[in-house]
């Protein structure tokens, strides 16, 4: 996957979202990416915070304190085969790439 060349397959914004809302959309949205045969999936959660504020489900940035551990304890963990940043195009540190694993 080259600099240039990254296009996400599928895009889930969570941005806004209360943290009851995000788990449900990320779980429906990979379910939704995995069955068009997605390959890299643009997840936006908005920018990172001070552990502080992340602490209270209602603060900023407590989406992006949480996504790793919902996707790690979730149903689709065993279908990503990596998180990495995005670019400042797609989001920059608001946004993360899932790269899904081929289907079997």
């Amino acid at each position: 996957m080259g600099k240039t060349s990254t296009a996400p397959d599928f895009t889930l914004d969570l941005h806004g979202c209360t943290l009851d809302q995000a788990h449900r959309r990320l779980d429906d949205g990979l379910i939704q990416a995995k069955a068009m045969g997605a390959r890299l999936v643009l997840l936006i959660t908005g920018k990172p915070r001070t552990v502080e504020a992340a602490d209270r489900g209602e603060k900023r940035g407590a989406i992006r304190a949480k996504i790793l551990d919902w996707l790690a304890a979730g149903p689709h963990g065993s279908d990503i085969a990596a998180v990495r940043p995005a670019q400042r195009r797609h989001g920059g540190e608001g946004a993360l790439y899932l790269v899904l694993k081929r289907p079997r």
